[in-house]
């Protein structure tokens, strides 16, 4: 677990697929994280409505744009929902922000089951094995009326 939460450098290509109400989207998703420095891009079919999201230490810039503190006012009028995002960066590697308060259930397997935190809920229903560890294969998200399942198809891990 120590070895998950100090990784510096990991990628990942998979899918998500956002239900909020009756409403709903599917994406492509590609994060690459390198320490603080995150590069997350969401793509709907045909590269419709893509996203790039960029976090530095100086803040969160939207496709190119400057860092600026409306990024996030953006991003949820774009996606329908507040993104976790400094949360998320934890959760795909199947643990809790070392940040915030967080209740936990394992498997079998000494991996989370599902992490509650910060009003969320994160179930893992698959890990698979990547470099001699497990890591999350698939997972869900839910908070209030918003469901969000992340498919991980490939992770590249130092």
């Amino acid at each position: 677990m120590g070895g998950l939460r100090t990784a510096g450098a990991w990628q990942l290509d998979g899918r998500a697929a956002v239900a909020l109400g009756t409403q709903g989207w599917q994406a492509t998703l590609n994060w690459r994280q390198d320490d603080i420095h995150a590069e997350v891009r969401l793509a709907g079919p045909f590269g419709i409505g893509a996203l790039l999201l960029r976090q530095e230490p100086d803040g969160l810039s939207l496709n190119g744009a400057p860092p600026s503190d409306a990024v996030l006012t953006q991003l949820h009028d774009r996606l329908g929902f507040a993104l976790p995002l400094d949360n998320l960066r934890f959760w795909l590697l199947g643990i809790p922000d070392p940040n915030l308060p967080f209740a936990i259930t394992r498997n079998d397997q000494d991996r989370a089951r599902q992490v509650t935190q910060a009003g969320w809920s994160i179930v893992y229903d698959r890990y698979m094995p990547v470099a001699g560890d497990l890591l999350p294969a698939r997972l869900t998200l839910s908070r209030d009326d918003v469901r969000v399942r992340i498919v991980i198809d490939h992770w590249q891990w130092p």
